[in-house]
């Protein structure tokens, strides 16, 4: 057992899925932490990409497949998506066995390149768990003395001691939450969104499902993409943005091409619009708006640093708001919730929506921070609040501004919370 092992929110949600169904699939971009964390519930593994075994497994899956699903349970089979053939052969396992919960986990950092091979969609079988990289609570890097749980249980006596500086959030934006770094000093773990990075382009983006694909389009692909962060720019507008440094020749086609690819590898996940009710007939934007997965591949694509971060505050901006969403995202996630943006036709904007499948939900803005800052997000969640119809939706059950910077986590006097990200937690 790995004694640097730091605990995942996804351990419990692990559990908890074994609980419910014979097969529970952990998804989600490489480096995240899937395998480690699933090998610390499972009582027997075979790893598919295991360079030894690899031809031999794939020999199995295809004239034995049954004597992969061997093994005390819960069984792990590792990178299981380079044989697709496995999901029906566990899905009738689960069927056919007496025990019928908690029996496989299936980690795999791409989906399927070919769905043909599935017949079933596992429904009632599989449980599906998004992993995503680390929070800042889960790296240690929030104190998490606002829980976002007792929030939203009503709990509004909310304290908490922010650690870190301006320099420091930079830091953690450029490192990432890839577990991979926090036992590396601070060079090394800067280093590790790089590597992923130049793997991601020249390697990753072409193997995920057998495409060949040019290793600089998909550069220039997200460095664009990282360039409008939290924006709701549609392709057109990101095909305008790469002329700038790549050839004409590529078309809109195959940049939704290449974005289904990181798709596909949990490099992109988008976010999407958020559809109250309101008092009065205003049009929604439902655009979904542009997120990677985690701020430090952005900083990989851009060739950033920590003193670019600070030296270039509106980029910084864009990337802690990544970080934000990536956080609200992991919490949300033990919540039973998702996150969604929120844009009608006259801008009113608000970056995320907590929304929970109880109905509850809680608006957030996030900023650097800076009184001027603050007053303009408050000003937005209240405008935003007044144009809710709470005859036919509940009202909101809190509202909140995530900062960089601040030295504490405060109620202001309006209700609105003032939460750094270094104190916010489940």
């Amino acid at each position: 057992m790995d004694e640097n092992y730091r605990k995942r929110v996804a351990d419990i949600l692990l559990q908890y899925r074994l609980e419910e169904m014979g097969a529970v699939l952990v998804e989600g971009p490489k480096w995240c932490g899937k395998t480690t964390t699933s090998e610390r519930q499972a009582a027997s593994v075979i790893y598919m990409d295991d360079p030894d075994m690899k031809e031999q497994y794939a020999e199995m899956a295809r004239t034995q497949i049954n004597m992969l699903l061997e093994g005390a349970t819960p069984h792990l089979i590792d990178e299981w998506q380079v044989a697709p053939k496995l999901w029906d052969a566990i899905r009738f396992a689960v069927d056919h066995r007496k025990q019928k919960e908690g029996q496989f986990i299936l980690t795999g950092s791409s989906v399927p390149a070919d769905f043909k091979q599935i017949e079933h969609s596992g429904t009632g079988r599989f449980a599906t768990l998004r992993m995503r990289t680390m929070s800042l609570f889960e790296s240690g890097d929030s104190t998490g003395e606002v829980r976002l749980s007792s929030l939203f249980d009503g709990d509004d006596d909310i304290r908490g001691h922010n650690p870190h500086t301006l320099e420091d959030i930079a830091y953690l934006v450029c490192r990432g939450g890839w577990p991979g770094a926090l036992t590396k000093n601070k060079r090394a773990a800067l280093r590790i969104a790089y590597n992923y990075y130049d793997s991601l382009i020249n390697r990753d983006i072409s193997r995920v499902d057998g495409v060949e694909r040019n290793s600089e389009w998909a550069d220039q692909l997200l460095r664009s993409y990282s360039r409008l962060q939290g924006s709701q720019a549609p392709t057109t507008v990101i095909l305008q943005d790469m002329k700038l440094g790549a050839s004409d020749a590529i078309s809109a086609t195959t940049i939704d091409n290449y974005l289904d690819a990181f798709r596909k590898l949990f490099v992109v996940e988008d976010m999407k619009a958020w559809n109250p009710n309101l008092r009065s007939k205003t049009a929604i934007r439902v655009a979904p708006t542009r997120y990677l997965t985690d701020p430090s591949i952005a900083v990989a694509a851009l060739s950033l640093g920590t003193k670019d971060m600070i030296n270039n505050l509106q980029t910084f901006g864009f990337l802690f708001e990544t970080l934000c969403v990536r956080d609200l995202r992991v919490f949300a996630e033990a919540l039973d919730g998702k996150v969604y943006h929120y844009r009608d036709k006259t801008e009113l904007e608000c970056d995320a929506v907590v929304h929970l499948r109880n109905g509850k939900y809680a608006l957030v803005e996030i900023k650097l921070g800076g009184s001027e800052a603050i007053e303009t997000a408050a000003a937005n969640l209240k405008k935003l609040h007044s144009r809710l119809d709470t005859e036919k939706m509940n009202a909101p059950s809190f509202l909140m501004i995530l900062t960089a910077v601040g030295q504490f986590a405060y109620r202001r006097s309006d209700g609105i919370y003032v939460v750094p990200i270094g104190c916010l937690g489940l």
